[in-house]
């Protein structure tokens, strides 16, 4: 599998490491069920997921990928500094 870094641009997968997912934080700053749900629950989706990939051995930017999972088809990649898609 490639991805292709906004800055750097195609590159093999051994140059990121996986983040995990890029969930939506919740919005109060006190301790709630969203938060305790944002902390432990994940779901396994089969199909499309958004997730935070970090180019460790490139430009040291963290990134979100929209890809499948069953696949592995990327859909999009944008720097995390830009915003969540």
């Amino acid at each position: 599998m490639r991805l292709t870094c906004p800055r750097c641009g195609s590159r093999d997968l051994r140059e990121f490491t996986y983040r995990g997912a890029a969930l939506a934080r919740p919005d109060s700053q006190e301790w709630s069920p969203a938060w305790d749900d944002y902390l432990h629950l994940r779901d396994n989706p089969a199909g499309l997921s958004t997730e935070y990939w970090y180019h460790g051995l490139g430009c040291a930017a963290f990134l979100i990928v929209q890809r499948d999972t069953r696949t592995h088809e990327v859909h999009s990649v944008t720097l995390a500094a830009e915003g969540r898609t």
